[in-house]
């Protein structure tokens, strides 16, 4: 194993490990994370049919809330029949019949990563993602010494890159 002299190299060889181990995470991350860029789109998305008995009479936002479809809206209403774009619930009997465009399992199963909220499961991995991602942010300015162009110049692009997260967040 590496020797640890200082904290430079104390920040190099946990840099290099952790990388090594976040490797295959953030992977995961950025193909789902592109992904969800399309998340509007139908990319990679199949068409799935559904026959469901929900409870009988909801309203229009309960089977919206059911059905779990966006912008769910009724455009029809007949005899108890609500009529919406993706299909029909009837609140006589509590049967709905739908279909609703989803990403395959595995790839809808990948972009949730990026939706956990604290009491998901998936919350303690996001948590280390993000604090490992801040270290390599930190580590990284234990690469080279200070007083290097390389150094001089790792700052100039830090600061670019500083400028153009914000102009992007906040225009």
């Amino acid at each position: 194993m590496d020797k640890i002299k200082d904290t430079r190299s104390f920040m190099r060889i946990v840099h290099r490990y952790l990388g090594y181990l976040m490797a295959g995470i953030m992977a995961v991350y950025a193909i789902s994370g592109v992904i969800l860029v399309y998340r509007d789109t139908d990319f990679l998305k199949r068409e799935n049919h559904y026959e469901k008995v929900f409870e009988k009479n909801l309203t229009e936002k309960q089977v919206g809330e059911k059905t779990k479809i966006k912008n769910f809206e009724v455009t029809k209403s007949e005899n108890g029949v609500f009529y919406f774009k993706e299909g029909t619930y009837n609140s006589l009997t509590g049967k709905a019949d739908y279909t609703k465009k989803e990403l395959p399992f595995v790839w809808d199963k990948m972009t949730k990563l990026h939706k956990a909220k604290s009491e998901n499961a998936l919350s303690p991995l996001n948590t280390f993602f993000g604090i490992c991602l801040l270290f390599f942010v930190i580590s990284s300015f234990w690469m080279f010494p200070p007083k290097s162009k390389v150094f001089k110049r790792g700052m100039v692009f830090t600061a670019i890159g500083i400028v153009i997260a914000l102009l992007l967040t906040f225009l």
